[in-house]
C-alpha cells in the first residue's frame, strides 16, 4: 500500500529518453492523454565554459509546459545538464532543437524574453537584434549578436550531443493525490522507454512556511548534518548524483550549541556560503523576496515508479514532522547501525504523535 502524503510538495524527477525519443515526445504524449497542450518554454541554466577567462556560460534550452484540458498545469519538462552518461556527445542536433548562450544574466533573460522557444534557430536572435539595432551574424553554424563595440550579447547554436533526451519532470505544488498525479506522469514515460539516468535524483520542494520558525529550521539542519549517512542509507541516495554536499560547518556549529535565533541562522548561512547545491536546499528561506518559498530535499535517488518516490517522501515527511517539535534533535550515535536505528526512531516518534 502506498502511504498518503500530507504536505504541499512539488517534485522534480530526472529521467532519460531512449535514443530517437525526446522530452518533446513525452510532452506531446501527456498533452494528448489529458486533452491539453504542450507549450514550448525556455529553461535557464549554466555550464562550464571552455573560453579562457570565462568561468561559466549561461544558457536557455527548450522545455515544455504541459497543461490539462482546463488549462491547469500538469508538469514542465526540461533539460538537466547533470545528466550526461550514455549520451552521444558527437551526435548532431536534431531538427528544431537549439539553445541560446550568453555570459551575463540580465542580458540572457532579456534575449530569452524576446525569443520564441518554439521558433527556429535562424530567427532566434532576430527580435533581440531589433532592441540593439544590430545585425545577427552567422559564424560556423552559430548565430551571433554583438553590440557596436563587438562585445557578445548572445549566441544561438544547435543543441548537439543528444541534449534533447534528458528530461526532468517538474510538477506544480501538489496538495493531494500525490501518487495519482505522479503515476499519470511516470506511467507514460515508462511506456515510451524512458529510464533512470546514472546520475539521477528526485527532488522534493516543500512549502517553506513551517521552516521560517528558527527552532524548526535548526532541527532540519541538525537532521541533515547529524544523520547525513543514515539518511543516505535509508533513502538509498545515488552516489553518482551531482551537486550534493554536506551542510557548511558554520551552519552546523550554529545549531550544535544552544538555541539559535533566525538572525544567527541567517548569519551562519552567509558565513558558510550557502547555495542550493547541498543535501538540503534552504537558500530561498533566507531571502527577503524568494523566487519560491520552499525547502528542497535533494538526496532522494532517481526513480521511475511512483511507489518508490512516495515511500521515500513519506519518510521525509515524518522526519520533518519531528523537526517541528521544538525539542532539539539529538546527535546520532557513532555506530552506523545504531545511527540508522535512531533515525528510524525519530520517524516512528513523529508517526505516533500524528493526530
Amino acid at each position: 500500500m502506498i502511504p498518503p502524503l500530507h504536505r504541499r510538495i512539488g517534485f522534480e524527477i530526472e529521467l532519460m529518453a531512449p535514443p530517437g525519443v525526446s522530452r518533446r515526445t513525452l510532452a506531446t504524449d501527456l498533452a494528448a492523454r489529458h486533452g491539453g497542450q504542450a507549450l514550448p518554454v525556455w529553461h535557464h541554466d549554466s555550464e562550464l565554459s571552455m573560453v579562457p577567462g570565462l568561468a561559466r556560460f549561461l544558457h536557455v534550452t527548450q522545455g515544455f509546459e504541459v497543461t490539462r484540458a482546463d488549462g491547469s498545469p500538469l508538469c514542465t519538462l526540461v533539460d538537466d545538464i547533470t545528466l550526461v552518461n550514455g549520451l552521444d556527445n558527437s551526435a548532431p542536433a536534431k531538427d528544431g532543437w537549439f539553445r541560446i548562450l550568453g555570459d551575463e544574466a540580465r542580458l540572457i533573460r532579456l534575449v530569452a524574453a524576446h525569443s520564441d522557444p518554439g521558433g527556429t534557430l535562424d530567427t532566434a536572435l532576430d527580435n533581440a537584434a531589433k532592441i540593439w539595432n544590430r545585425p545577427v551574424d552567422l559564424v560556423d553554424g552559430v548565430y551571433r549578436l554583438d553590440d557596436e563595440a563587438g562585445a557578445s550579447i548572445a549566441m544561438a547554436a544547435p543543441l548537439t550531443g543528444e541534449r534533447e533526451r534528458p528530461c526532468e519532470i517538474i510538477t506544480p505544488p501538489l496538495t493531494a493525490d500525490h501518487a495519482v498525479t505522479l503515476e499519470d506522469l511516470l506511467g507514460p514515460a515508462r511506456e515510451l522507454g524512458f529510464t533512470i539516468p546514472q546520475e539521477a535524483a528526485v527532488h522534493m520542494h516543500l512549502d517553506g512556511a513551517p521552516f521560517h520558525n528558527p527552532a524548526t529550521l535548526a532541527n532540519v539542519i541538525r537532521l541533515f548534518a547529524f544523520y547525513r549517512e543514515p539518511l543516505r542509507t535509508a533513502l538509498q541516495t545515488n552516489t553518482n548524483s551531482r551537486r550534493l554536499a554536506p551542510l557548511p560547518p558554520p551552519l552546523v556549529r550554529a545549531v550544535s550549541f544552544g538555541t539559535p535565533s533566525w538572525k544567527d541562522l541567517r548569519y551562519a548561512a552567509t558565513d558558510g556560503e550557502l547555495t542550493k547545491f547541498f543535501d538540503v536546499n534552504m537558500v530561498q528561506l533566507f531571502r527577503e523576496n524568494p523566487i519560491r518559498d520552499t525547502l528542497e530535499i535533494r538526496i532522494l535517488p532517481g526513480a521511475l515508479h511512483t511507489e518508490d518516490i512516495i515511500n521515500r517522501a513519506a519518510l521525509i515527511e515524518l522526519l520533518l514532522d519531528r523537526c517541528e517539535d521544538p525539542s532539539p534533535i539529538p546527535e546520532a550515535p557513532t555506530d552506523p547501525a545504531e545511527a540508522l536505528e535512531a533515525l528510524l526512531e525519530l520517524a516512528a516518534e513523529a508517526l505516533a504523535n500524528r493526530p
